[in-house]
């Protein structure tokens, strides 16, 4: 039997301080008041001091309210009932269906024993150029996309859910606009993928715990149905307003802030989220791609800073393209070398020559005479800027494979093109 508390001793924001004994980090609790009742989940332990984090904010709680420790964290329930439905971050359903309560699972658990996991070496084709030619995805992979606000990285997401070949996609939304959220879910709806899709969105009239709460919750149902054998996708959006979440809790506790107020455990705080990515022997898979948005486009910002050092590479989406500099997909050798015998090569050689087109278009920009080389360059990079780098290109990799050989032919020589001669006799378009 659970105690039940009668006295609140402190109010500050949206954070309760209680004295009781007995309870533990992240158990949630039941705060009754005149506006009824409420759940809150225990966010710091002092002694016997215990302070919660009211999800519905603290507006008419008063000092008086009862506060009933419910003995467990936060649940959310699992079944395949949850494919083609969407939850705000408390799991609550804001698709007007029923409530799921049955087949409770815990959220926020560890991550998996990395002597568990297998390396990875599955490729996960999109069918974006700039992703399954130049940067592959790979199955189990954690990779976040940086941006900034204005770019089409919510509209890329909805199409990679769309396209992958995965067998379930998880969407979790921090912080997102109502119009974005009415976007994912009418595209998904039109794009005929909404019914292997889960929806956890937080939007940013929503209270601000609940935005802590939609990664872990994502997780914890990828990770059941990866146990069953499926290859599921995570796609987050947007990491920074989780973060900033976490930011803004820490001040109301007030805790010593770190860099630019952000708390000191944002990197381990990121880690956790991102080290769910695994691949099981035996099983299935999670695959996480998270948007990462740069103030100011600032990649030195603390939180695409912190992330660099936990993923394994990155997208740069610039100018509404996946830029090919700074972009990386670090675990890509792992599975390209098996996709065709020119994919290595063919990558390699054609950013090579997007560089030096760049090169030239600088040297263009600033009234240098063209030679004939940086013509054929300037041909060849307006070309590959419009049929590889276009987001709405959609061609599966093999085409796309078949594409650049192409775009060479139409702009080079042979002998031009950089790349070794058995390939050149056996891909190099004919007449």
């Amino acid at each position: 039997m659970r105690k039940i508390y009668s006295r609140i001793d402190a109010i500050a924001g949206n954070v309760i301080t209680v004295t009781a004994e007995g309870v533990r980090y992240g158990e949630l609790a039941v705060v009754s008041s005149s506006h009824g009742d409420s759940l809150a989940e225990v966010i710091r332990l002092f002694e016997n001091k215990v302070s919660l984090q009211v999800y519905a904010g603290s507006r008419g709680v008063s000092t008086g309210d009862e506060v009933r420790f419910l003995g467990h964290p936060m649940q959310v329930s699992f079944s395949d009932d949850l494919l083609g439905r969407i939850f705000n971050g408390s799991g609550v359903p804001r698709d007007k269906g029923p409530a799921l309560t049955e087949s409770l699972i815990e959220i926020g658990g560890p991550a998996v024993n990395p002597a568990k996991r297998i390396i990875p070496r599955n490729m996960i084709r999109t069918g974006i150029p700039m992703i399954d030619l130049f940067n592959t995805l790979v199955e189990s992979q954690k990779l976040p996309i940086f941006s900034v606000s204005g770019e089409p990285y919510n509209p890329l997401l909805a199409r990679i859910a769309m396209q992958a070949e995965v067998d379930i996609i998880i969407l979790g939304g921090c912080g997102l606009k109502y119009d974005d959220y009415l976007f994912f879910r009418d595209a998904l709806e039109e794009g005929g993928a909404l019914s292997r899709t889960i929806f956890f969105v937080h939007t940013a009239a929503d209270p601000i715990v609940e935005s802590l709460l939609v990664p872990d919750i994502s997780l914890a149902v990828a990770e059941r149905f990866a146990l069953r054998g499926k290859r599921v996708l995570v796609l987050l959006t947007d990491m920074t307003n989780f973060a900033d979440a976490m930011r803004e809790i820490a001040i109301t506790m007030e805790q010593v802030p770190s860099n630019r107020g952000y708390p000191g455990d944002l990197y381990s705080q990121l880690a956790a989220r991102y080290e769910k990515a695994v691949d099981f022997e035996g099983a299935g898979s999670i695959t996480i791609l998270a948007v990462t948005t740069m103030p100011g486009d600032d990649v030195t910002h603390p939180v695409p800073d912190n992330t660099g050092y936990i993923t394994e590479g990155q997208f740069y989406l610039r100018n509404g393209r996946i830029e090919p500099f700074g972009s990386l997909s670090r675990l890509k050798q792992l599975v390209n070398k098996d996709t065709r015998e020119d994919h290595r090569a063919l990558m390699d050689g054609m950013i090579k020559l997007y560089a030096a087109y760049l090169e030239s278009l600088e040297k263009k920009a600033m009234g240098f005479r063209m030679s004939d080389w940086d013509q054929k360059l300037l041909k060849y990079g307006v070309s590959f800027e419009r049929e590889m780098m276009d987001l709405s290109v959609n061609i599966p990799l093999e085409k796309a494979l078949d594409a650049g050989w192409r775009i060479l032919s139409d702009c080079f020589l042979p002998e031009e093109a950089g790349l070794r001669t058995e390939l050149i006799k056996k891909f190099w378009p004919k007449g």
